[in-house]
């Protein structure tokens, strides 16, 4: 059993989702919650500078003796997730992996669906979990670049015409793909999840990528023996 808080970090606060989830599963424990709102959003940057920002954010939240850290951020997950493991001595967990594996055990037609930043979309690295665990999963992945902007700016409320709009303006093209579920993969967008259902109808399951990261987080820390008393 190990008292340290857990270091959770995203581009804003859209993280906020996962440590909601994690307070849910994991109630006595203690988290340090690091959101960049001053470079928000991060699904625009390149490779290289989300990897410098990364290693800024577990810098900082490392400075609080934490025990492991959840990268709650879908567009680091994606980008650098590999190089944060081989240069940190604790657990860092991705959300990534996590949400593949719901998908692929949720679909039942194989058509999955993927939205997130132009970075995560870009990387491949969603499309490339699902594969590994399913070769005849198909695959349709759309950027949504302004959700996160607009859920920054409060515009994430049930009934927001703007957000309705743009989730259907998104939205449409993927639901004519005939998918039965759909990753969120990135943490901001649970906060619009009603409008992205109301677009996408009730046949079609959305897998939130934070809630399967804090269900991660609790599994690793139960098997490395470090949840709290």
């Amino acid at each position: 059993m190990d008292q340290r808080p857990i270091g959770v970090f995203d581009s804003g606060l859209g993280g906020l989702t996962a440590v909601r989830e994690m307070r849910r599963l994991m109630p006595s424990e203690n988290i340090i919650y690091f959101g960049d709102t001053s470079r928000v959003p991060y699904g625009g940057r390149s490779p290289e500078i989300l990897l410098k920002y990364a290693r800024q954010d577990v810098h900082f939240l490392r400075s609080f003796d934490i025990k492991a850290v959840l990268v709650a951020c879908g567009t680091v997950s994606t980008t650098a997730l590999p190089q944060l493991q081989a240069e940190n001595d604790l657990p860092i967990l991705g959300v990534v992996e996590p949400a593949c594996r719901k998908a692929a055990a949720m679909t039942r037609n194989r058509r999955v669906g993927l939205i997130a930043t132009a970075a995560s979309v870009r990387s491949g690295a969603y499309q490339r979990s699902l594969r590994q665990l399913d070769p005849d999963i198909a695959v349709t992945a759309k950027a949504c670049p302004l959700f996160v902007p607009l859920v920054e700016n409060g515009r994430f409320r049930r009934g927001d015409v703007v957000i309705e709009t743009v989730a259907r303006e998104y939205l449409e093209p993927l639901r004519r793909e005939g998918l039965d579920t759909l990753i969120l993969g990135c943490t901001h967008y649970p906060l619009i999840a009603p409008a992205i259902a109301k677009v996408m109808g009730p046949e079609v399951t959305l897998i939130d990528a934070g809630r399967e990261g804090a269900l991660l987080a609790r599994r690793r820390l139960t098997e490395l023996g470090l949840l709290a008393p």
